[in-house]
């Protein structure tokens, strides 16, 4: 079972948001935006972040996909 964060960067566009402004909102680094953007593991830790700094539950930012991986 794959992760994917595709709902996040639709959430960035909504909001008119970039990958650096969240990765400093948030606090992360962008190896870890990176990480994102290649449906690679994330610590739970940065979820939280992301979730705090947009306002959002963790089910927003991430799926699961039952066929990959």
């Amino acid at each position: 079972m794959a992760v994917q964060y595709n709902k996040l960067f639709h959430i960035l566009v909504d909001k008119k948001m970039t990958n650096s402004q969240l990765a400093e909102k948030a606090g992360i680094s962008m190896n870890i935006i990176t990480r994102l953007r290649q449906d690679k593991y994330v610590s739970m830790e940065s979820i939280e972040k992301i979730c705090f700094a947009l306002d959002c539950k963790v089910d927003d930012v991430l799926e699961f996909n039952r066929n990959e991986g």
